[in-house]
């Protein structure tokens, strides 16, 4: 049996969703799955653009089978050599031998480190701009480094207007049906997985980012296919602006993350007043965490998504509460930047975190911390209301 869908006339999906791995990477949590896209091009020539991962392969290659209809594999695009993207490389050759693998330079190098079959006598080395004809279709190339490797880059099909996009507007979530991003309510039931997916897998290399978003731009784009997540096809500019955002380091929207570690619930309790506080004086758009309860990648998430952060910790053998730590130094590794922070810390003896907050993302860029640092001894005393009233005041002044 297969599981295929037709892009346009002549291009097919060939995916395959995985509802069972529980850590993307080994390192972000995908509760909803993730999919793992790949492409067929029925031409005059027969091309494939990417793989899948190994623990969807049997899938996949029934899906390949069933969409050859009994014709060779001309040709391999590799836009990424990720092994969730290329694992299944080595076999392709063996069910294909006489496929030609179209690589750039820093791809060719890769596929040597992961394999070990003769990629020299197969491969068709491309650069920045030049073109594959495959009959109907002229297939052009365009290098996209460090979204999210070096090695990769984009390929653009012009006869039906198809950016295949390797890692660049993908997201987290298996695939249910519904292969278009016009076929689901994304903006409710993706956005979010979008949001984290980039944040945590691209957030670092905004720079490069907008570097493809330009490229992307001087071309005539109706289909977007990356190799996770729905195909765009609709409403295609609305995507684009999130990622210009994000790109940019921008905020989505006014709101605010409050992000708190807590040993025996009093640093807790200072992050929820602060919180009614701030709900009183209209702030609606409020997200909290506790760092030991929920992964990093969400809460990183969401600091993308709002201008302000409050970040309330204990103070743990004279430092910041690991779990906080681990969060602040994921925000410094993605160089979030053009935000408003403020600091709330907690001690029993000696209350330290706040300083030692500041100074880990000191290297911010253009970030503005507020002034009004709330600090707590072992537990919040009604003489320090007027403390945390002052932090909302100035908080809402900033966010209004």
């Amino acid at each position: 049996m297969h599981c295929t869908k037709r892009i346009t006339d002549d291009i097919i999906w060939l995916g395959v969703s995985d509802r069972r791995l529980a850590m993307f990477e080994n390192a972000f949590p995908i509760p909803r799955g993730v999919s793992y896209n790949s492409f067929l091009i029925k031409d005059e020539k027969t091309v494939l653009l990417d793989t899948v991962d190994k623990a969807v392969s049997g899938r996949f290659f029934e899906n390949l089978a069933f969409a050859l209809e009994g014709r060779a594999l001309d040709y391999i695009i590799v836009n990424h050599m990720e092994p969730d993207h290329c694992a299944t490389l080595g076999e392709i050759i063996l069910r294909h031998p006489n496929v030609r693998i179209v690589v750039n330079a820093k791809t060719l190098v890769m596929i040597k480190q992961f394999f070990d079959f003769d990629i020299d006598s197969r491969a068709v080395i491309v650069k920045e701009g030049d073109t594959l004809a495959t009959g109907r279709h002229t297939l052009s190339f365009y290098t996209a480094p460090m979204v999210h490797w070096p090695e990769v880059m984009v390929t653009y099909d012009a006869a039906d207007k198809v950016l295949f996009s390797a890692d660049a507007f993908g997201t987290f979530g298996a695939i249910s049906g519904n292969i278009f991003a016009d076929e689901v309510d994304f903006e409710a039931d993706w956005l979010p997985d979008a949001r984290r997916y980039y944040a945590n897998i691209v957030g670092k290399y905004g720079t490069q980012v907008t570097a493809l978003l330009t490229k992307a731009s001087a071309l005539e784009i109706d289909i977007i296919c990356p190799l996770h997540g729905p195909v765009w096809r609709q409403n295609i500019g609305w995507y684009l602006d999130k990622y210009k955002k994000w790109a940019a380091w921008e905020p989505e929207e006014k709101g605010l993350v409050i992000a708190y570690a807590s040993i025996y619930g009093n640093t807790e309790n200072a992050a929820d007043i602060l919180a009614s506080k701030l709900a009183d004086r209209g702030i609606k758009n409020i997200a909290m965490y506790d760092v030991s309860a929920v992964h990093p990648s969400y809460i990183l998430a969401d600091c993308f998504r709002f201008s302000h952060i409050v970040f309330a910790s204990s103070t743990y053998n004279g430092g910041i509460f690991p779990n906080m730590e681990t969060l602040l130094l994921d925000i410094k590794a993605h160089l979030l930047q053009n935000r408003t922070m403020a600091f709330m810390e907690n001690g029993t003896w000696v209350p330290m975190s706040a300083k030692l907050m500041k100074e880990l993302i000191s290297p911010l860029k253009n970030t503005t911390v507020l002034d009004n640092t709330v600090t707590i001894k072992s537990s919040l005393k009604p003489a320090q209301e007027a403390e945390l009233e002052s932090l909302a005041d100035v908080i809402c002044s900033t966010l209004k």
